[in-house]
């Protein structure tokens, strides 16, 4: 899927520098962070849903019956 990014110059020229140093494509820089990004907060959910069933265990016990 093809999609325009805008970027401020500011953001534009960190992703440029971060794809010379790292002598990669924007387009590849850019699509490594929006993966770490959205791997992250899988694990940020999948986490907090842990937490809430185990400090609501017993609530989630009761509800179920």
């Amino acid at each position: 899927m093809a999609m325009t990014l805008r970027l401020t110059d500011e953001e534009a020229e960190a992703l440029r520098l971060a794809a010379e140093e790292e002598h990669r494509s924007m387009q590849d820089v850019a699509r490594q962070a929006i993966r770490e990004y959205t791997a992250r907060r899988e694990v940020s959910f999948a986490e907090a849903v842990d937490f809430v069933v185990r400090r609501d265990a017993e609530l989630l016990d009761r509800l179920g019956q």
